[in-house]
């Protein structure tokens, strides 16, 4: 990924057309699959400067598939009369300092931290051996797999990075579930009895941390059967996935 960065100097009375200008060129930027997101912000100390962040799945794909591409000249005839506005347009590769405010809590304190996942999990863990379609799958387990599973969740939802640290990370993860035969039944049967056990044991209610956790246990769940089936994909290194308020890892087939 690259962060295109473009910083324009345009004065009040151009201020309005430009903005719609650029509400027109965000529909075909919008299309292009070399984009993956994009922000247009004026500055609040300087109104006639405006910055538009642009992120490409790399430099060579904007450069080489946008710009070449079907969706460019729509685009730049939108903005054509702004060019000569441009005081700086270059591409930054992010680095590794990166983080979150505390503006909003993460999923994981959100859902009680630590104690709440693994109280969640240990319950779920003693229905499951009383299940007959998911006993014969954890006969096997760990006498601490209910709180390894809880600490991978944590860490998915943005909490401490003990199943990194500790467990294997997401080769470790993905290692356990290599040729174990989860079918769709016994896939199915373990959403449902866990989405019971989180009413059960009083993990948050509301629609907004449901609705992420109904959308991580389908793809969580999914990537199980295929780690499980006689054909596995390649089991990579790879950071453990984490989820967010209305984010998820986008697909990479």
């Amino acid at each position: 990924m690259t962060v295109e960065y473009i910083r324009y100097r345009i004065d009040g009375a151009r201020a309005a057309a430009f903005e719609a200008a650029y509400a027109r060129a965000a529909e075909p930027l919008a299309r292009a699959e070399q984009c993956l997101d994009f922000e247009l912000s004026r500055c609040t100390e300087a109104p006639d400067h405006y910055v538009l962040r642009i992120r490409w799945t790399s430099t060579e794909e904007h450069l080489e598939g946008f710009r070449k591409g079907e969706h460019f000249a729509a685009f730049f005839a939108e903005i054509k009369p702004y060019v000569a506005d441009i005081q700086e347009m270059r591409h930054y590769e992010p680095t590794a300092v990166a983080g979150r405010g505390g503006a909003h809590p993460t999923l994981y304190d959100w859902a009680g931290g630590a104690e709440a996942l693994e109280r969640w999990f240990t319950r779920f863990y003693e229905h499951v051996d009383a299940d007959p379609l998911l006993a014969p799958l954890f006969a096997d387990k760990h006498p601490d797999h209910a709180r390894h599973v809880a600490a991978w969740l944590g860490e998915v939802f943005g909490g401490p990075r003990t199943y990194s640290t500790r467990y294997g990370g997401h080769r470790g993860m993905a290692t356990h579930h290599l040729r174990r035969g989860i079918d769709e039944a016994r896939r199915r049967r373990w959403v449902a009895l866990l989405t019971d056990t989180a009413d059960e044991v009083g993990l948050p209610a509301d629609p907004e941390f449901r609705a992420v956790l109904a959308y991580y246990l389908e793809w969580g769940t999914r990537m199980a059967v295929l780690y499980s089936g006689p054909t596995p994909p390649p089991v990579l290194e790879a950071p453990v996935p984490r989820w967010d308020w209305g984010l998820t890892p986008p697909y990479r087939g």
